[in-house]
């Protein structure tokens, strides 16, 4: 039997999908291993809930550092524990570009939104949410996508849809577009999982190779 899956899970604040990962993968429903949490905000709820958990868990801050040397610090602490695949779950440290060629192809990254849709530097959390409502969306969504120097502008591997209703506010669309997005990195963690994604995973967009697999949008 393959082993676990070891994965970081990355984290700057309250770490609700933290928290439905790894429920997951603590009850044996994901074969995978949070190897490592990394929180880059000292006081993050995430932290607190990682460590109730009994995750193996540091604390990273980003803010005032050399970006070299945090690079450095964060690489040689997913290497000790052997992660192979980064998850970001609410991350808001944009990674420095040394860091992201080291794990280029080992790095994804959930999205409330249907990128390229409402995405990109700044955007990020309940931002996401009220430029939704705010554009009068009658569609949202989560996408995975695989981290690249331009933010939110990487390969997607995975989308899911969600309708957005004349009476949502933030609060509301909130709590139903959430379980959407940890059932996504699910889904695509255990594609890593068990050999149908490559690691490291090649430069190029998963739904748009697949749309042409199957003949669609040629003219």
């Amino acid at each position: 039997m393959a082993r676990p899956l070891p994965i970081a899970v990355l984290v700057s604040g309250e770490g609700t999908t933290l928290d439905g990962l790894a429920e997951l993968v603590l009850g044996q429903h994901l074969d995978a291993r949070i190897a490592l949490v990394v929180a880059d905000r000292p006081h993050a709820r995430a932290i607190e809930r990682a460590r109730g958990r009994g995750l193996p868990t540091i604390v990273l801050p980003s803010r005032g550092m050399d970006r070299d040397a945090w690079s450095d610090r964060l690489t040689r602490e997913l290497e000790s524990p052997g992660v192979e695949l980064v998850v970001l779950a609410g991350f808001l440290t944009i990674l420095p570009r040394r860091w992201l060629e080291r794990w280029r192809g080992r790095v994804i990254n959930v999205h409330p939104s249907l990128l390229p849709r409402h995405g990109g530097p700044g955007m990020y959390g309940r931002r996401v949410l009220e430029a939704t409502i705010a554009a009068g969306d009658r569609e949202t969504g989560a996408t995975v996508h695989l981290v690249t120097d331009e933010v939110d502008r990487g390969p997607r591997l995975a989308v899911a849809r969600v309708p957005v209703r004349a009476d949502d506010d933030v609060a509301t669309l909130r709590a139903r577009l959430h379980p959407v997005e940890v059932s996504l990195l699910e889904q695509t963690i255990r594609r890593f999982a068990e050999g149908a994604l490559p690691l490291p995973y090649p430069g190029r967009d998963a739904l748009a190779a697949d749309r042409r697999d199957r003949g669609e949008g040629r003219g």
